[in-house]
């Protein structure tokens, strides 16, 4: 009889010769399988242990350094300043399928959970539990489903059409298994199929309690939104995809693809368990995504109460990504590029006649929108009770702060605040409700402005990206044909900041110039007859290029590493051979 040590064994190698798992997080080993599908609690930890695909603060679990810093860096949202050219490969253009910095562990990571659900799937038909406990297995059934298709969702973000493999890969024939990769549009079609089964067994309403972070049915519709959505975008359009040969490998060509990614949205626009908040205030902005909330569809629990959480607090924003005045590590730094992006209160970019803008050391910050206070800090910021002094010599959040060791600092002279909850003590406690947002309604607004906008019904894209700026403290839109895009870009930019979106998205829309982007940052400092004093008075230095980026069309995806190449003899993607 096969022990369980040896399922999970199955489960988390998968595919491709995989290595260990990559967290300790077990169903235990002393069960066989029998007794495992035939207690519905040991199915459960099955489940469990797959939830780690979802998405998180970190790139995944790998290592020390992917749980605590994200994709997030790999777009002109920040900049992880410790030796980026060996880590955010994809912004030099360096990556190789010999060398793939952080995305190192990405493509085993994802075939780790892939397999860990077609061992499920296939053994939960016909046990026990499905007999004895129709209701709870079926809705398993559709978790397993979702994190699979979620699973499958991202390798095609990062590689395009890749292997489809639905069942169970027996461990003696692991070395010599052999399938080529499927076309985009088969990958897409298959995603939406395995969610669209996975709506018809999950629960509907969102999940609550014990069961906050488990996929619900508003969870699946919200990603096959965001599935059909990317696909229909240029990067897969068939007259844009960059590749001439094997272009079925990047492609989706359906007709009406457009109001298809628009009527997937607005499914879940019109669910009646979520809505979205009118903000008055930075402050209530910024709180709200602390805990759950109406705008929150699915997210990744952070409590040590809630099952399957294996962070330390290091891993959490306030310690990865906080100020050095407050116990921070900064890692990641909002760029400057992106920080002088954030309009004014009235709506008009900085640059726009009108505006108000003052770009002097006393104002530069001044009459900002919302979500520009909301989500970032910046010199003579308050937060946790402190006026941030990013200014050197000596300044609480200056490199050269006494105890700092020089290297955990502001290098572009900002921090994240988004998501920073300012009544905890960092290292002392953590935030006792606050979630990774996987899926939002504002997503599912801007999905459907986007989608109807390139469907050619204007009014109703208008109408829905209007929704999203009117509700922290902006005007309607009101613009038509490229402006209204480009607002719809700006909003999506802005509301869906460090949640993992602005690397995908710059892509599929082949926006190379923002790919391309050098990183821009500014330093303080205060003078005193010519010399740096802390009494002296603030000035600002820059803007400065702190790392030139580059972009070539092989950067679009991801190379697979070089070793699978030699064991599969799949086809790599274009630009690495």
């Amino acid at each position: 009889m096969k022990n369980i040590k040896f399922l999970f064994l199955l489960a988390v190698l998968g595919y491709f010769g995989c290595s260990d798992p990559v967290l300790d997080t077990k169903p235990g080993d002393s069960y066989n399988e029998a007794v495992v599908y035939s207690d519905i609690a040991l199915a459960e930890k099955l489940v469990y242990y797959n939830y780690n695909v979802t998405e998180n603060w970190g790139m995944n679990f790998a290592d020390w350094w992917t749980r605590r810093i994200g994709i997030e860096n790999a777009s002109d949202e920040s900049w992880f300043h410790w030796a980026t050219n060996t880590r955010y490969t994809t912004n030099l253009s360096s990556t190789t399928p010999s060398n793939m910095g952080f995305y190192r562990e990405t493509w085993p990571v994802f075939w780790r959970y892939v397999g860990a659900a077609n061992n499920f799937l296939s053994k939960i038909e016909g046990s026990e539990i499905q007999a004895s406990n129709p209701e709870e297995t079926n809705a398993l059934k559709g978790e397993m489903k979702y994190l699979r298709a979620l699973a499958y969702q991202q390798m095609i973000n990062f590689w395009g059409g890749v292997p489809l493999v639905t069942e169970p890969v027996p461990l003696e024939s692991a070395p010599e298994f052999r399938q080529g990769r499927a076309s985009y549009q088969e990958c897409v079609e298959f995603i939406v199929k395995e969610l669209d089964e996975a709506v018809k067994l999950l629960p509907e309403g969102p999940r609550k309690g014990a069961e906050f972070g488990r996929a619900s049915r508003a969870a699946a519709l919200a990603l096959k939104s965001r599935v059909l959505l990317y696909a229909a975008s240029d990067l897969h359009d068939p007259a844009l995809a960059p590749q001439t040969t094997d272009k079925e490998l990047y492609t989706y060509s359906k007709a009406n693809k457009w109001q298809e990614a628009a009527d997937a949205a607005k499914a879940v626009m019109d669910l009646p368990d979520y809505a979205l908040q009118t903000f008055t205030s930075s402050e209530q902005y910024h709180d709200f995504f602390l805990t759950p909330n109406s705008e929150l569809i699915f997210g990744r629990p952070y409590n040590s109460e809630d099952f399957n959480v294996p962070n330390d607090a290091n891993t959490m924003p306030d310690k990865a990504h906080g100020t050095v005045a407050n116990g921070g590590w900064g890692l990641s730094n909002p760029t400057h590029n992106f920080v002088q992006d954030f309009k004014m209160a009235n709506g008009l970019h900085i640059d726009e006649p009108g505006s108000g803008y003052d770009g002097s050391v006393e104002n530069i910050y001044a009459n900002r929108e919302m979500r520009f206070y909301a989500n970032i800090n910046y010199q003579g910021a308050s937060f946790m009770g402190k006026e941030l002094e990013y200014w050197s010599p000596f300044g609480n959040c200056s490199k050269d702060l006494p105890g700092n060791d020089g290297k955990h600092f502001a290098a572009t002279g900002y921090n994240l605040r988004k998501f920073l909850d300012e009544s905890i003590t960092v290292d002392v406690t953590q935030s006792p409700n606050r979630p990774f947002p996987l899926a939002r309604l504002p997503e599912m607004y801007l999905n459907y402005a986007e989608a109807q906008f390139r469907a050619g019904n204007e009014g109703e894209a208008r109408w829905a990206v209007s929704q999203i700026a009117e509700r922290v403290g902006l005007p309607a839109i009101t613009s038509t044909g490229e402006k209204l895009l480009e607002d719809i870009k700006y909003e999506r930019k802005m509301e869906l900041f460090f949640e993992h979106h602005r690397f995908y998205d710059l892509r599929r829309w082949m926006d190379t110039e923002a790919m391309a982007a050098p990183v821009i940052g500014v330093q303080w400092v205060r003078m005193r007859n010519g010399r740096p004093n802390p009494r002296g008075e603030l000035e600002m230095i820059g803007p400065n290029v702190l790392e030139i980026r580059d972009f070539n069309t092989e950067d679009y995806y991801l190379p697979i590493q070089q070793d699978e190449i030699e064991k599969t003899s799949m086809r790599q993607n274009f630009g690495y051979n």
